[in-house]
């Protein structure tokens, strides 16, 4: 369930019986043809869907994330490693004190990884804290099934949902070669990588990329049911 979708006195009646939450982590960044908030609407929306029948609230997407290699595409910010982590960490500490002891931070982009530690650090100094950190579309059972399917890469088919695509727009019907993400200033980044895409064919049936999300819906499902310590 959406913590947009309660009040105050509901979430606080959920806290009499239950201390669980999932923090989703996201990003506003270049996706080629999808939208620039891609990460963000995957991230928010694979946890509501694993958690709505556990009955487990949700936040909101935290939007921004750390991308500096993207600065060059208009309309994708970043936050810096030590904001960042300074945001996520100020989070936790604060739902710790409204009574929240289990929190399941699913990550939907890539370069918020240094945050991971902050889960750790958080329970390293909150007795009865504990945290899960789970990049949904890295989990094992998504990416066996991805690769059955093709190999999934940014901003290619691996995230063409139809809830990511934009009215009107229209990606390539052919696929384009991989490129790796070079270690290098943002405008190199942006000449290497052209529409954004690391490469690969930019769209599969809805039947293939619907089965992919129910594999990472269950995935999480599994996770705030099963895996807390």
């Amino acid at each position: 369930m959406r913590v947009a979708d309660l009040n105050w006195m509901q979430l606080e009646e959920y806290l009499r019986r239950d201390d669980r939450m999932v923090l989703p982590l996201g990003s506003t960044e270049q996706h080629a043809y999808l939208s620039l908030t891609t990460d963000s609407i995957l991230a928010e929306r694979v946890a509501v869907d694993a958690a709505e029948p556990v009955g487990v609230p949700v936040l909101p997407a935290l939007a921004y994330g750390i991308t500096p290699a993207f600065a060059a595409y208009p309309g994708s910010p970043t936050l810096t490693v030590e904001t960042h982590a300074r945001v996520v960490r100020e989070l936790l500490d604060s739902l710790f004190g409204q009574g929240f002891r289990r929190i399941l931070v699913c990550n939907g982009h890539g370069g918020n990884g240094p945050s991971r530690s902050v889960l750790w650090e958080w329970m390293a100094a909150h007795d009865g804290a504990q945290g899960i950190w789970h990049e949904w579309y890295r989990g094992p059972r998504v990416l066996e099934t991805a690769r059955a399917i093709d190999e999934p890469n940014h901003a290619n088919w691996y995230e063409n949902f139809p809830w990511t695509r934009l009215p009107g727009v229209e990606v390539p019907g052919s696929g384009k070669p991989h490129v790796a993400l070079p270690l290098a200033p943002p405008a190199v980044v942006r000449e290497t990588l052209g529409d954004g895409s690391f490469g690969g064919t930019y769209q599969r049936s809805d039947e293939e990329v619907l089965e992919l999300w129910r594999v990472a819906v269950e995935e999480v499902r599994a996770l705030l049911e099963e895996a807390w310590p």
